[in-house]
């Protein structure tokens, strides 16, 4: 074995091997160090958006919401909120009002998802974490008070302590709409939520919100957040399937999943590509050892007139070439994990830099960008990398045990 590594060092390191070969093969290393540096990269990205989306957005909206089919609301919904609170995988249930209306103030009127919470319920939730307790204790004890979004607060020129008006329509029993209530509020906190959330979420109180809608027993529905979110679909119409009240079911994955989605499958195309990136340079190291076979045909015949055997020649070759993908793959994989860490504070370093802001927290969920290191993802790609460059040298190989000594040699 001794013998193997030293013929494969030698060939690798020969001062008198052509350029072009040596070219050939230091493009080989750097594609494969490249491609498994960029898909280390790019995946760390793929997870920080999903760990985001888990932690920041999906800590906001409901992981799943039951509204009822009638007018009047969820009949006994105490009850049935305590129901929901004694399943397992659960860990938030609050019941709730659409108020979907006109928000005004002066001449200016925008759309607004009004979203109308029980304080009592609501304390035990995240909307707590968005204020302060001042202003929390506020929206306790006052039910004229409610909570906008920051985006939505601009865009009509509102601060905290502004009074406005929203006007909500009525539903009759048979759900046909009446004249709409107006209902005078004060804005006593602003809720940055990131994205679109902030551009035309708020919160008001269920009480107020169910009267002026006459919504006959104070609840239009129940919504609640799982341990994982991820199981929402399935978990969701299992449990509503249970529910005694008749219910529209409704998920995050409905409303919001398209993000998921969209993380899923640019991380599959990211696999993929990159994967084939590799691929293509491995498909080097096949160039590099057919011409280095042809260049040292002599060496081989003498080797195999001394009686090396065909699987000697076969290890070296493969060993030569396994050395370009390992080189390769250790320093792409290095180099990518150090950045993946680290690739929160590189970004910022080069916003300052520039002046640019890649992620604005107007548009997405989030303002910088994130990165999530994957240790299974790091090993799986190290040994895809790994068995395409020693695939490779296959043919090569068992190019260079066919050689004929006595053809070689006779010239």
């Amino acid at each position: 074995m001794h013998l193997v590594w030293l013929l494969a060092w030698r060939f690798r390191t020969n001062k008198r091997q052509n350029g072009f070969i040596s070219f050939i093969s230091a493009s080989s290393t750097f594609g494969i160090g490249l491609g498994c540096f960029v898909l280390i990269l790019l995946l760390s990205v793929m997870n920080g958006f999903e760990k985001e989306l888990k932690d920041h957005l999906l800590s906001v909206i409901p992981h799943a919401e039951f509204k009822s089919v009638h007018a009047s609301g969820i009949k006994n919904w105490p009850t049935e909120v305590e129901a929901l609170m004694l399943h397992p995988e659960v860990i938030f249930v609050e019941p709730y009002v659409n108020a979907t209306g006109m928000l005004q103030k002066g001449n200016k009127m925008k759309a607004v998802e009004m979203t109308a919470i029980d304080p009592l319920y609501a304390a035990d939730g995240v909307i707590p974490s968005l204020v302060t307790t001042q202003q929390w204790q506020q929206f306790q004890s006052d039910e004229s008070a409610t909570m906008l979004g920051i985006g939505l607060m601009q865009k009509l020129g509102l601060s905290v302590g502004d009074k406005v008006q929203i006007l909500l329509p009525q539903l009759s029993e048979d759900l046909s709409l009446s004249a709409p209530t107006t209902l005078r509020l004060t804005i006593i906190a602003s809720l940055d939520m990131g994205g679109e959330l902030s551009n035309h979420l708020g919160y008001m109180h269920m009480s107020l919100a169910a009267q002026a809608q006459n919504i006959k027993y104070g609840a239009q529905g129940i919504r609640l957040r799982y341990r994982d979110a991820f199981v929402a679909r399935e978990l969701t119409r299992e449990i509503g399937y249970e529910l005694t009240p008749e219910v529209y079911m409704s998920d995050w994955t409905i409303n919001d999943g398209n993000l998921y989605q969209d993380i899923q499958l640019v991380r599959a195309v990211v696999y993929i590509a990159l994967s084939l990136v590799i691929a293509v340079a491995c498909f080097n190291i096949v160039s590099t050892l057919v011409m280095a076979v042809n260049e040292k045909q002599s060496e081989i015949a003498m080797l195999k007139s001394m009686g090396a055997k065909n699987s000697l020649i076969i290890s070296v070759f493969m060993l030569q070439g396994t050395f370009n993908g390992l080189i390769g793959t250790v320093v792409g994989i290095i180099l990518g994990v150090l950045t993946a860490i680290n690739l929160a504070a590189i970004a910022r370093f080069i916003e300052n830099l520039l002046g640019v802001q890649f992620l604005s927290g107007d548009v997405y969920f989030i303002n910088f960008l994130p990165s999530e290191l994957n240790w299974n993802e790091v090993y799986l790609t190290a040994l895809i990398a790994m068995v395409l460059s020693v695939l490779a040298t296959l043919y090569p190989a068992i190019k260079a045990a066919r050689i004929n000594p006595a053809t070689v040699l006779g010239h």
